[in-house]
């Protein structure tokens, strides 16, 4: 009943299609995003259909006996419809993982998308997770604010805005990102990391050129001078904030504090979350304690960001939930 098919690109407007009508699914998961950086993983992207209609995709990349849902994105998963029953949802599953023992696959590790994302209740995979007894191999702190009841911001950070104020700083949203990438964060981050920006200046300025709605770069000038930036992706429900730098004088001009007031006060009040990422450094497993500070002062709060690693053979545990 149930047929697997892998991605190819004639497959393109029925995937993104499908992905515009899910509950569980971002523009992370077109194909135009996906594919700016197809040259980094070998893809590995599903398709499911249910005779011959499309009941659900998965972005996906392959590497040895492991399919990652996805290593190159945020968050992964299957991706669903609204209307589609727990029960239904379970013979997905089960036809994806028998597909992927059939190919030789031991292993499915997938980055649960967390729940500010999705539109609609779409847990179908936490139980999964608990039936296949699956391993919780990492779990990340985002620092979310639930924007219809936020916490108020506290004193430091409103101190901050005056500085900001009495130094006369201007915010303005821009369509060039050269000057945050070259000016700002990519100094910063080679100073303080050596490493650079996950994009580079060439994919994030073709990304937005595809998804003008959903990436937007926030610049910070005191006079005609970039002294801070953010960059957001935007989704229905959420603002993500993907990159974040000041120069050096950022405390003693408040200019980030000025930024974030402004982002999450006035820009984005009517989203359900802004989201400032997370906090972890070392693969998870420690805490930027200064950067989390910051962000708590905004009223932000944790949400966890879980990965999971299942056993593909284990699938047939499934046979028996339903009574």
């Amino acid at each position: 009943m149930y047929q697997v098919k892998s991605y190819r690109k004639e497959y393109k407007l029925a995937w993104d299609t499908f992905v515009d009508q899910a509950k569980n699914a971002t523009f992370l998961f077109k194909r135009d995003f996906m594919e700016y950086h197809k040259d980094r993983f070998e893809d590995f992207s599903i398709l499911i259909y249910k005779k011959d209609k499309l009941v659900s995709v998965m972005p996906a990349n392959k590497k040895e006996d492991t399919v990652y849902s996805h290593s190159g994105l945020t968050y992964g998963g299957i991706v669903l419809k609204k209307d589609v029953k727990l029960s239904e949802v379970w013979h997905i599953y089960k036809t994806l993982l028998q597909f992927f023992e059939e190919k030789g696959f031991q292993k499915f590790v997938v980055k649960e998308m967390p729940n500010m994302y999705t539109i609609y209740p779409a847990d179908e995979f936490s139980y999964l997770t608990y039936i296949l007894k699956a391993k919780l191999i990492r779990t990340d702190i985002a620092s979310s604010i639930f924007l219809p009841s936020a916490i108020k911001i506290q004193s430091n950070r409103k101190e901050g805005v005056k500085k900001a104020e009495k130094a006369q700083l201007t915010i303005k949203e821009e369509s060039n990102f050269e000057g945050f990438w070259n000016e700002i964060l990519i100094p910063n981050l080679q100073k303080r990391h050596g490493a650079s920006p996950v994009h580079s200046i060439s994919e994030i300025t073709y990304l937005q050129s595809k998804f003008p709605k959903n990436i937007k770069q926030f610049n910070v000038y005191s006079g005609s001078t970039i002294v801070a930036g953010a960059t957001i992706f935007e989704t229905q429900k959420v603002a993500h904030v993907q990159y974040i730098s000041a120069n050096e004088n950022r405390q003693e001009l408040g200019a980030l504090d000025y930024l974030f007031y402004y982002l999450i006060l006035e820009k984005y009040k009517n989203k359900d979350y802004f989201d400032f990422g997370t906090s972890n450094e070392n693969g998870g497993n420690n805490l930027n304690s200064g950067l989390l500070y910051w962000k708590e002062c905004f009223g932000a709060r944790p949400m966890a960001h879980r990965y999971y690693e299942i056993e593909i053979s284990k699938y047939k545990l499934m046979d028996t939930v339903f009574i």
